[in-house]
């Protein structure tokens, strides 16, 4: 790929995440009186712009050198939306497990995950207009694409990789909360590209169920019952399994 081509993706999802950060000012100052409207559109936004730089990234994956740019745009991106989404957990999962243990309302939550996963219908459809403009070689021939098949393993692999992540992801984040958020999101970032690199070519290494609609639609469509059971039930089960050890488990042993 051409590096004016890897160029001009990258300005792309750097006025997202800057329209991203102004939507949020906007919301926080305006809908201050609206705590549940306020909530919903912040958690939207957040979700909005993980998922559309994603979607733009995914199309950056074959830029050489492989896999060093993928991943170093992985680890940088993910740091770019630490620092710049804090308060907003924009995964489906990360909105369960609060919920299970109770810190967080059921109605807050579904409020939530409708939210993220509204954010991942609008990002797709973003890109899509984007890409059909052709900016960037990045775009050329992408609307053509179908089911891009993230998974490269039996069904049953892909599940297990999916709940093993989800449980090794929500775990870390559990336990480093305490810890300076300049320096968290470091750690966060270091963990997903790590996951990434194990198992992004078997299952794309999500973890997160509304990215991984918002990544793969056309999959979902195409082989709904598979796609969800991989990418929907095995993340939310790994988070389940995380709140039950979190909570009942570990203060007992210690």
């Amino acid at each position: 790929m051409a590096g004016g081509g890897l160029g001009t993706s990258l300005l792309l999802m750097a006025g997202i995440v800057a329209a991203v950060g102004l939507g949020r000012r906007l919301t926080r100052r305006r809908l201050r009186s609206r705590p549940l409207f306020c909530t919903f559109l912040l958690e939207m936004l957040s979700t909005f712009q993980i998922c559309a730089c994603t979607n733009e990234l995914s199309l950056l994956g074959n830029t050489e050198p492989k896999p060093h740019t993928g991943l170093t745009l992985t680890y940088g991106f993910t740091v770019l939306h630490g620092l710049t989404l804090p308060g907003s957990t924009c995964n489906p999962c990360g909105t369960l497990q609060p919920m299970w243990g109770g810190g967080t309302s059921v109605k807050m939550g579904g409020l939530k995950i409708g939210a993220q996963f509204a954010a991942a219908v609008l990002a797709r459809v973003f890109m899509h207009f984007l890409w059909s403009l052709e900016m960037a070689e990045p775009h050329f021939g992408a609307l053509s694409q179908g089911c891009s098949n993230p998974m490269q393993t039996t069904e049953m692999q892909a599940f297990c990789i999916e709940l093993l992540f989800s449980v090794v992801f929500q775990l870390t984040v559990l336990r480093v909360e305490t810890i300076n958020p300049k320096y968290k999101v470091h750690l966060i970032a270091l963990l997903i590209t790590l996951l990434v690199y194990a198992g992004g070519n078997l299952t794309g290494a999500i973890f997160n169920p509304a990215l991984a609609f918002s990544l793969h639609p056309n999959c979902f469509y195409d082989k709904f019952g598979s796609y969800s059971l991989v990418y929907w039930i095995a993340p939310s089960l790994g988070t389940i399994l995380v709140a039950f050890i979190w909570d009942e488990i570990l203060p007992r042993i210690s």
